[in-house]
């Protein structure tokens, strides 16, 4: 099976924009962690990261498990991973067999994050990439994060998705010969 999940948790709309974006564009569902608590104040979410508390979770989606690779996308927090992603990770992490993780952050920690991750499961992931929350929200993020999902494909269906991106892309005409 070369299903693929991604899950996310995001605080402030950005990393579950990325994985919307991710998610819809190669027809993979989305599944999302929430907040017990609705309304925690960002601070008590730092807290969380720093003394590498599992705050309570809701999770809206399917059962990891039926999926042969998940992509876990979380923000990260005072360097950390963010507590709910953590809750989660070790709620699922006999289902997390295989999976990949994009971390989005204001300026560093991804490697921390991956690293803790990698600790709850006990192996590391297939893949990995961050983002600043600069580069998802001005799109300039765009294009890489696009291609780390080609790059979760099987072989044979990554040549299916090119070729019919290829042939679905309007060509863009350039400037007229001369044209400055």
């Amino acid at each position: 099976m070369d299903s693929i999940l991604v899950v996310c948790y995001s605080y402030s709309g950005v990393t579950r924009r990325a994985a919307q974006l991710i998610a819809s564009h190669h027809g993979w569902p989305l599944a999302e962690i929430r907040d017990r608590r609705p309304g925690r104040d960002w601070w008590r979410c730092v807290f969380d990261s720093l003394l590498r508390r599992h705050p309570r979770i809701d999770y809206d989606g399917p059962s990891p498990g039926d999926f042969r690779t998940v992509v876990l996308m979380a923000p990260i927090w005072a360097w950390r991973l963010a507590g709910p992603m953590r809750s989660f990770i070790a709620a699922h992490r006999e289902s997390l067999s295989r999976f990949a993780m994009v971390t989005t952050m204001g300026s560093g920690g991804a490697s921390n994050a991956v690293g803790e991750a990698s600790r709850i499961l006990g192996h590391a992931p297939i893949a990995t990439v961050a983002f600043t929350q600069r580069a998802l929200e001005d799109g300039s993020a765009t294009a890489r994060l696009l291609a780390f999902g080609d790059d979760l494909l099987p072989p044979s269906t990554a040549a299916r998705t090119t070729q019919s991106a290829a042939i679905s892309r309007p060509a863009v005409p350039g400037p007229a010969a001369g044209a400055h």
